[in-house]
């Protein structure tokens, strides 16, 4: 029944995408407003999957497609949404509809013109991706998730290298390295697990948790599968592509890979690692924890020693899915559920954070933290307000998103599944809650900098701010507060905050993580069941 949703969720970005291509001159008029159609039109289709998806029947997949892909070789098109992929399909939806939103309303300025430097190559780009997002969460098929998988890459590739900043060769050369080899090492583990099953049926070798491959043969395959996984995610040591990505993609760039692209990785643990190669999780899951917990530190050291913004909150992600990985790590209900609470949460938190620095670098011309003069809450308010809201959702405070995931994960930690050793996981426990306290501090250094305090002349001279954008030096004095004069629009004046397109595209965030802050529930019980299932608990 409406297994056509599926289909259609796939169907009209990659129509759209492939309209761009057949017809670019009768759409090139209407590329921001196409754009934002295309992405409205899934998003309502990811609505509409929500509010028909059958929730008594969470642990099993709903809307299923399954039909012959390529027969010679018994592959099958086979797509199918559950409780576990459900909120991630509609958080893609989500993003890329406000990516959209913010480019469609919003002008084009020093700092990023992404609409004024070739548009259709950039709208094609985003629906491309947003096919392969989508895929990947659908996929129940190993072979199918793994080109979904890889469909990414050339888009977000793309993506930093044309509209990046200065560093963008660097740093997209460094992406696509990374992530093709990481890819490599995976696809080797899914072809282990097909030739000891002889299938690829995500759905038939979950069902039979391990069955038919030794427990050698299932280590090997883990080990494998998640290298691939990991990189992607990213865990500590393999995460270092990630800071140079984020601070060099534009801001939509930044937005989707921290919001959607990372989260494909740690759902590849869910969706593939942990269910069908049970004994191979439970073998890996005391070296799992250990990266884990060095990743939630090290994050966290790294985020205090930062002074660009959108580095700062790049290294942030390395310890929050550091969390996300301890939780799976413990092989209980409670410590997965806090993972997969803690992947949707990290989406809304830091697809918001880096809208939010998108903007402070379009105001300030720079996103270095010493150089912004702080005191943005005299002289923005409400962009000081959006950011320091972000920042303590960020940080774990209670009553906001930020806080459920961190804490169940950190829960598993002292109670994990009986095969794992409880006093090494209390351990990792202790020290992943340093880390969340190493993560507040950093945020709060971050907000006293940016947003506390009297405004400061920023580090450039108001001359070479004005030879950037045109215009006479102003004459102000030296002891007069005010906004720093790096904050200058196009023509030498003083922006507004809070535009509505940004408005528009932010607002949504925020409600959904206080929502989900408040009422936990709403995401937990449509997890608890097909955790319970991939877990074995339940049938």
């Amino acid at each position: 029944m409406m297994g056509w949703l599926p289909v259609a969720l796939l169907a009209v970005p990659l129509v759209g995408a492939l309209l761009l291509l057949l017809a670019p001159h009768a759409l090139r008029p209407r590329l921001r407003a196409y754009g934002l159609v295309l992405s409205g039109v899934t998003l309502a289709l990811a609505v509409l999957m929500v509010a028909v998806f059958d929730y008594a029947g969470a642990a099993r997949p709903q809307f299923e497609v399954d039909q012959p892909w390529i027969a010679g070789l018994g592959l099958r098109f086979h797509l199918g949404v559950d409780g576990i992929s459900l909120p991630l399909v509609a958080l893609t939806a989500l993003l890329t509809f406000l990516c959209f939103v913010y480019l469609c309303w919003g002008r084009e300025r020093a700092g990023e013109q992404l609409m004024r430097a070739r548009p259709r190559a950039l709208v094609f780009t985003l629906l491309v991706l947003e096919v392969g997002m989508i895929g990947t969460f659908l996929a129940l098929d190993l072979l199918l998730f793994f080109v979904f998988f890889e469909v990414v890459l050339i888009p977000m590739y793309f993506l930093i290298a044309i509209w990046g900043g200065e560093g963008r060769g660097a740093a997209s050369a460094k992406f696509i390295l990374y992530t093709l080899l990481g890819s490599v090492v995976m696809l080797l583990g899914l072809l282990l697990v097909w030739a000891q099953t002889g299938t690829l049926d995500i759905e038939a070798l979950a069902a039979a948790h391990g069955a038919g491959m030794a427990r050698s043969v299932q280590i090997l395959a883990f080990v494998a599968i998640g290298v691939g996984l990991a990189v992607k995610t990213p865990m500590w040591p393999l995460h270092t592509w990630l800071p140079d990505a984020h601070t060099e993609a534009p801001t939509v760039g930044s937005v989707l890979l921290a919001g959607v692209l990372l989260k494909m990785g740690t759902y590849g643990f869910a969706r593939i690692a942990i269910p069908i190669l049970p004994d191979g999780a439970a073998a890996v899951a005391p070296w799992l924890g250990a990266l884990a917990v060095v990743g939630i530190v090290y994050g966290a050291l790294a985020c205090l020693a930062q002074r660009d913004l959108k580095r700062m909150i790049a290294y942030s992600s390395v310890g929050h899915m550091g969390f996300v990985l301890l939780g799976f790590a413990t092989l209980t209900p409670v410590g997965v559920n806090g993972a997969l609470f803690a992947n949707v949460a990290h989406g809304l938190i830091t697809g918001l954070l880096f809208f939010l620095a998108g903007a402070v670098k379009d105001r300030y011309h720079t996103a270095d933290m010493p150089s912004l003069g702080g005191g943005m809450l005299a002289t923005l308010p409400r962009l000081g307000s959006l950011l320091t809201f972000a920042s303590i959702a960020s940080l774990g405070l209670p009553g906001l998103a930020g806080f459920w995931g961190e804490m169940l994960a950190l829960f598993g930690a002292f109670q994990p599944a009986n095969v794992l050793p409880r006093p090494l996981f209390l351990t990792y426990m202790v020290i992943g809650g340093l880390g969340a306290v190493l993560t507040a501090a950093y945020f709060l250094v971050m907000l006293s900098r940016v947003t506390h305090g009297r405004p400061q002349r920023p580090a450039r001279p108001a001359a070479r701010v004005l030879q950037e954008v045109g215009g006479p030096p102003p004459a102000v004095p030296d002891d007069v507060a005010g906004p720093p004069p790096a904050v200058l629009d196009d023509v030498g004046r003083p922006p507004g905050d809070v535009r509505t397109h940004e408005l528009l595209a932010w607002t949504p965030l925020v409600v959904l993580i206080l929502l989900f802050g408040l009422w936990p529930g709403l995401l937990l019980s449509l997890t608890t069941p097909a955790v319970l299932t991939l877990l074995g608990v339940a049938s």
